[in-house]
């Protein structure tokens, strides 16, 4: 098996697998924080494996000649991966915003809609505008909710949250241009998009990291 030729798209590939690099060792450190909030812990590292796996699949679909049948079959998985890790998104924002008892009753309905978006994406013929506009409203949404929580009080960390799914619908306009850079080497809007996206989770991972820390804490000095 042998790279593509393609600078951009080796890029692209780069910036992919260091996002799911990056992914893992946000669940890894996630995951020891499991005792300050399990479900919310779980849900997240679901969130974060989901991508993890959805970046691998396009390392391998942008940064290896392929055949078009064989690239084509890496973008139903991960689209699909890409579909539910939205969709656990916002029943993460759901949980800090509602409770667990709402969140857990939306699992089975966002992960449909989730399901639905990478179907809708295969019958009009993979039309990724469609997975954009499903990533867009779902993201807005969850900014809405954070920017409430932010606004409340009720949750730290809810403001970096906020700004790092700001910068996360940045990503996804980037995305959906025709913007280009060269720093050192090309980056397509794939690539700049991956850019953008690896700063929007570590701000993510630390938003989320000081919500559960500071939990367990207002919980030791409570109890």
């Amino acid at each position: 098996m042998r790279l593509i030729s393609s600078p951009t798209e080796l890029t692209t590939a780069v910036t992919d697998a260091v996002i799911a690099l990056l992914c893992i060792g946000v669940v890894v450190n996630v995951w020891r924080l499991r005792d300050h909030d399990r479900w919310k812990v779980s849900v997240w590292c679901w969130v974060f494996g989901l991508l993890a796996l959805a970046s691998t699949l396009g390392a391998v679909a942008h940064g290896l000649a392929l055949t078009d049948s064989a690239r084509s079959a890496l973008w139903h998985p991960l689209y699909l991966t890409l579909g539910l890790t939205v969709a656990l998104f916002f029943v993460g924002a759901v949980y800090d915003m509602l409770g667990k008892t709402v969140s857990r009753k939306l699992i089975p309905w966002c992960l449909g809609i989730g399901a639905g978006a990478y179907a809708l994406t295969q019958i009009l013929g993979g039309a990724f505008g469609i997975f954009l506009a499903y990533e867009a409203v779902v993201m807005v949404s969850v900014l809405v909710i954070y920017v409430l929580i932010a606004v409340s009080g009720r949750l730290p960390g809810a403001t970096i949250m906020a700004g790092a799914i700001g910068l996360n619908l940045l990503a996804a306009a980037v995305q959906a241009s025709d913007v280009s850079i060269r720093v050192i080497v090309p980056f397509d809007h794939n690539g700049v998009f991956h850019l953008v996206q690896i700063i929007a989770i570590a701000v993510l991972a630390y938003g989320l990291r000081i919500g559960l820390t500071r939990k367990m804490r207002n919980r030791q000095s409570s109890s």
